[in-house]
């Protein structure tokens, strides 16, 4: 948790330097601000760095990509200058002016870049995207095999993920903390809050449930929904998705074991908070949005219960493809 709060502190930082201070040109309209130079060794073609990196468009509301948002950071391969479609000013040129410890703010120039490869601009920005930067290390390919250097990445990414494993305990006590909150605890590890109890029988096993939800990091950042209002705050809507309650069979279709048992907790028109840990949400592979050993948390609203056979049985060795089976 103090290393995640450091990063974010330094992203912090860099933004807060960009805003006051200038831009240099550099080729082909790339406008930079070195922030921090450590004095290292650049990047060469062949190299791979591991970096913290925020993307925004030059928009409102524009940001586009955060690592900090998963705690994990990025790996960027530097590509030589053969590679057809680069030039001077591109993307890859961002990263050959930095070393290990270094931090800057890029804008890529928009324009040049449709100009130069021939594509059309993307749509999410007008004329500039902004990357803010921070190495964390630099893998040098010098005289190395291919599988030498990315048995270098393989190791180190280890090491970043058993990182989050030991911070995961962490995480849940200061989220749980912050919001000043007082869960009931299962013996699996689901803690929960119970908003509002709602009438009648609580869901069971082979009950269809039909649930509203958004789920978010304990960093707060949203990962899904299917609250419209809330997809588009937290620019994660989808124009082609139906924003409506999900229906699924409660130990019968794939979801995590955190709702399964969450939600056998409510009855009818229920609501609660679920703070879930990794080891009943998505384990050490995390998937999409959510990183390996993330704990979870959901606002539910459990807004009908269709009972099922009775005495049914879970169904055995339930893949989990997603959160819910219908969206």
């Amino acid at each position: 948790m103090k290393k995640s709060i450091l990063f974010l502190s330094a992203a912090v930082t860099l933004l807060a330097t960009a805003a006051c201070q200038n831009f240099k040109k550099g080729d082909g309209g790339l406008e930079y601000n070195i922030v921090k130079d450590a004095g290292a060794e650049k990047a060469q073609p062949g190299d791979l760095m591991s970096v913290d990196m925020i993307v925004k468009s030059d928009r409102k509301d524009s940001l586009l990509q955060s690592t900090y948002d998963i705690g994990l950071p990025q790996i960027i391969n530097i590509a030589s200058d053969s590679v057809p479609g680069l030039y001077k000013g591109d993307y890859n040129s961002m990263f050959r002016m930095l070393g290990e410890g270094d931090s800057a703010v890029f804008r890529l120039n928009l324009d040049t870049m449709a100009a130069k490869t021939g594509q059309p601009k993307p749509e999410f920005a007008d004329k500039f995207v902004t990357f803010t930067v921070k190495v964390r290390k630099h893998f040098k390919k010098g005289n190395l095999t291919d599988s030498a250097l990315y048995g270098q990445i393989d190791t180190y990414f280890k090491g970043e993920i058993e990182g989050l494993k030991k911070a995961e305990e962490s995480k849940l006590a200061g989220y749980i903390a912050d919001k000043k909150l007082e869960p009931k605890k299962t013996a699996s590890g689901l803690q929960y809050v119970i908003a509002e109890e709602g009438k009648g029988n609580k869901a069971v096993v082979g009950d269809t449930v039909v649930v509203n939800y958004t789920g978010t990091l304990v960093n707060g950042t949203i990962f899904d929904t299917n609250n419209v209002d809330a997809a588009k705050k937290s620019n994660t809507f989808n124009p082609m998705r139906q924003y409506e309650p999900i229906r699924f069979r409660v130990g019968h279709d794939p979801v995590i074991q955190g709702w399964t048992e969450g939600l056998q907790l409510l009855s009818k028109g229920g609501k609660a908070t679920f703070v879930i840990p990794s080891s009943l949400g998505y384990g050490e592979r995390g998937g999409g949005k959510i990183p390996p050993y993330a704990p979870l948390v959901f606002e539910v609203e459990l807004v009908d219960i269709v009972p099922g056979p009775k005495g049914d049985a879970p169904a055995a060795g339930l893949p989990v493809d997603s959160l819910a089976t219908k969206k």
